[in-house]
């Protein structure tokens, strides 16, 4: 399988059969493994059709294979890459990696696809800020 990234924080690769084999290393490799997971399954649930599918995961070996989302693009004007990443805010994900670096081209429909979720946050569970609502002064 030929290597598309090879670093300390993770090592990716395409099988033959076109699925993306990711595998997790590095400083919290665990957490960003699950995080990652989490997020996959989540846009799937929502009907995302412009993210990979997961496919398989193992914990113990810290492994995800994906669905194939297309070849990497090297350029995207800042525009469609801002409105990439809102279009997934609307689905409930902020990025957290908004680069194009995480953006592919899938050549069958002509779409642009987000990859790599590791440092997402599902945007339900951000915090509040400390501020209380207006009218909810002390007295």
């Amino acid at each position: 399988m030929p290597d598309v990234k090879d670093t300390n924080r993770a090592h990716v690769r395409i099988g033959f059969d076109g699925t993306v084999h990711k595998t997790f290393r590095g400083h919290e490799a665990d957490k960003r493994f699950a995080n990652e997971v989490r997020i996959l399954k989540f846009l799937e649930s929502k009907g995302c059709d412009f993210v990979p599918r997961l496919l398989y995961s193992d914990p113990e070996k810290l492994k995800i294979v994906t669905s194939n989302c297309g070849q990497r693009v090297d350029h995207i004007s800042d525009d469609k890459l801002k409105a990439l990443f809102t279009e997934l805010e609307q689905f409930g994900v902020r990025h957290d990696d908004p680069y194009p670096r995480n953006i592919t081209y899938r050549i069958a429909d002509g779409r642009f696809c987000i990859i790599d979720f590791e440092l997402s946050t599902l945007l339900d569970e951000t915090t509040p800020t400390d501020n209380p609502p207006a009218g909810d002064h002390a007295s």
